[in-house]
């Protein structure tokens, strides 16, 4: 035996080989009657037989069948001992809210189902070619989602579990298409920081500080070991997956007060049996998703998000949820509208004024507390319907007086001398502290169709006293992260620079984040006096005054794609009003006006490096040319298939004219 045959098949075993060829079968009988035997389909009898082949006792065969979904990953031993890692501890631990749940909905005499689809990791994928599926996987995840939910036609009702950057709106774009079903999303909570150390932002800034000699190789590598302080749980800041935590509490879609959980704790995994006993008395009262996503609860979910200063990501997955519930999808008119009316009210990474971690928010009320705030307001739809059974005036008026707000708020002074009052603030108390508005989109000769910063997020020192950041500079342009990055780190990215990231949008990467960029330039002395703009967009961690989202993307003929080092831009952002501009107003020693810099773009040719990816894989060039089929980014990067059919066949029609003419 050849010694690579002996070590791949291992040492024998005689007993491997008592194999058995029948079995018994379980025991006692499908609970059929003639009816069932005259009228079900072969498949619902033959799902019975299964269920019981998989350990189901034959007597509680026909409770009501609930699918719980979720995205699970890796593999863990019962004391949580890692067997096969994760790809981040966002679905690492989501496996106990599974059981959870199905526990309780076995205890109210159901029967549950459990699939799974896991996820990927964005702080994984900054900077490699993760990144190029990353945005692309959210749509596919979804579909998968809605499959497996049809491919089980007896369910009654589905309970979501997610956590993440996409996993988790790809659960909340799936459950929202299932127009007549109850459903529920249990968001997957978040991880504690460590008690002495960094958060998992800025420890994502290792490399580009040891490169200017911020930190030692010692202090990097203790920093880095100890940032996730709890194995379970979205990144410690209100990044992406804090948002659609945060977004999805505010639609209905969860229970009151369950974003932003600590994972692995008691109380989260009391989350997930409420949910359990919601989809019941959903499906005992008819309430399905049909009722609880209407317009008014899009419009709800835009203004919390205004009011936490959430992840521009979600300008993407709020459209994307509209779509597939069939609501009206939101434009820019719409997010500009949100964001003049609704102050922002939460202290929280990255956005500060003071920097604490999700937990903190969690502890202060959550989404709920702020909501109580906004309902003052009048800047709420109270009407709408929530998972919980309850409209939401009812679901706040049970918060405002409940234990467990009494509880946890005082706790989080207890234990970490915090007022919650400083992290979920008054209106007037926000104002007091300067907090201003989300998010602003530029337009402009580089953006004629428009662009997107969280204005909230750029450093007040850069800000006038009229509340309006101004910089004018010349171009430095690269047309991939990893070069733009190599400049920082050599130091060839200096204060008062401008630096344009083009070709990284939709057709070139898949629409990357360039969290490196702005996080190195946040925790760098002169980041602050760098404005950023791209095609590509920004991880809900990034600050700064960072352009992204910028329309039409390079590789489709923008202006931001025919910009050349040394070019002057000019970048306005009123964070008050919530508007602004950027624009090409010079070459050389030459100035000229916003109309004029249009004229000379459109004469020049595009930049000679400009070109999508060479590794980005045929899925996402696929993903792109759907995307952009269906509205582009603005309407969320969809699949809207009236609009792919129709162009599909617009296309085909015009081949076969070319045809008919050539002869071909």
């Amino acid at each position: 035996m050849s010694e690579a045959i002996r070590f791949v098949m291992g040492a024998e075993d005689p007993n491997r080989y008592d194999i058995f060829t029948h079995a018994a079968g379980p025991e006692g009988k499908l609970p059929l009657t003639s009816d069932m035997l005259m009228n079900l389909p072969s498949g619902d009898l033959f799902g019975m037989s299964q269920n019981v082949g998989m350990g189901w006792k034959p007597e509680r065969l026909l409770g009501k069948q609930v699918l719980i979904l979720s995205t699970q990953g890796g593999l863990r031993s019962e004391d949580g001992t890692p067997i096969a890692l994760g790809y981040h501890t966002g679905h690492w631990e989501v496996g106990i809210l599974v059981k959870e749940a199905a526990l309780e909905v076995s205890a109210l005499g159901g029967v549950p189902f459990a699939a799974y689809v896991s996820d990927p990791c964005d702080g994984r994928s900054q900077g490699t070619t993760g990144m190029f599926d990353s945005l692309p996987y959210r749509n596919d995840a979804a579909m998968v989602y809605r499959r497996l939910i049809r491919s089980l036609p007896t369910r009654s009702g589905v309970i979501g579990v997610g956590t993440c950057d996409k996993g988790l709106p790809a659960m909340m774009i799936a459950l929202a298409a299932m127009h007549d079903l109850p459903a529920v999303v249990v968001p997957g909570g978040v991880t504690l920081p460590p008690t002495v150390g960094e958060d998992a932002a800025k420890i994502q800034t290792i490399g580009a500080r040891y490169s200017h000699g911020q930190i030692t190789l010692e202090e990097a590598a203790d920093l880095g070991c100890r940032v996730c302080a709890t194995p379970g749980g979205g990144c410690q800041f209100l990044g992406t997956a804090a948002s659609a935590q945060v977004v999805a509490e505010a639609l209905g879609m969860s229970l009151p007060h369950s974003a932003l959980a600590p994972s692995g704790q008691q109380i989260w995994r009391d989350i997930a049996s409420q949910s359990a006993r919601a989809i019941q008395r959903m499906h005992e009262s008819g309430i399905t998703m049909r009722d609880i996503l209407t317009d008014a609860a899009i419009e709800n979910g835009m203004v919390v998000h205004a009011a936490f200063g959430g992840s521009t990501n979600l300008l993407l997955h709020i459209p994307a949820v509209a779509h597939a519930a069939a609501c009206r999808i939101p434009d820019v008119a719409d997010w500009t509208r949100v964001n003049k009316a609704v102050p922002r009210l939460v202290s929280v990474l990255p956005n500060g004024p003071e920097y604490h971690p999700t937990i903190r928010v969690f502890m202060a009320g959550g989404v709920p507390e702020v909501m109580l705030h906004l309902r003052k307001l009048g800047l709420l739809n109270l009407n709408v319907k929530t998972v919980a059974g309850e409209s939401l005036a009812n679901v706040l008026d049970w918060w405002e007086d409940s234990e467990r707000r009494h509880i946890v708020r005082k706790r989080l002074q207890d234990i970490d001398g915090i007022d919650p009052d400083e992290v979920i603030m008054s209106p007037q108390r926000a104002y007091a502290r300067g907090l201003t508005s989300t998010v602003t989109f530029p337009i402009g000769n580089l953006a004629p169709e428009g662009s997107v910063i969280k204005s909230t997020a750029i450093d007040p020192s850069v800000v006038g006293e009229d509340g309006v950041y101004r910089h004018t500079g010349q171009a430095k342009v690269f047309t991939s992260e990893k070069e733009a990055v190599k400049a920082i780190k050599l130091g060839q990215v200096q204060a008062g620079n401008i630096l344009v990231l083009m070709g990284r949008g939709p057709s070139g990467t898949g629409m990357e984040e360039t969290y490196q960029l702005t996080s190195a330039l946040k925790h760098l002395p002169f980041g602050k006096h760098v404005t950023l703009l791209t095609d590509a967009r920004f991880s809900g961690v990034s600050t700064g005054a960072c352009i992204g989202h910028i329309s039409p993307e390079a590789l489709v003929g923008g202006p931001i794609g025919k910009l050349q080092n040394g070019d002057w831009i000019d970048v306005r952002i009123d964070i008050n009003k919530l508007e602004g501009s950027i624009d090409f107003v010079g070459q050389g020693e030459e100035r000229f006006s916003p109309d004029d810099g249009a004229a000379i773009l459109a004469a020049r040719p595009s930049h000679p490096d400009l070109a999508p990816d060479p590794g980005l894989p045929d899925d996402t060039r696929l993903w792109a040319a759907l995307q952009a089929a269906s509205g582009g980014t603005w309407r969320g990067s969809i699949y809207d298939v009236d609009r792919i059919v129709e162009t599909l066949q617009a296309g085909m029609e015009a081949i076969a004219r070319s045809k008919q003419k050539t002869g071909g």
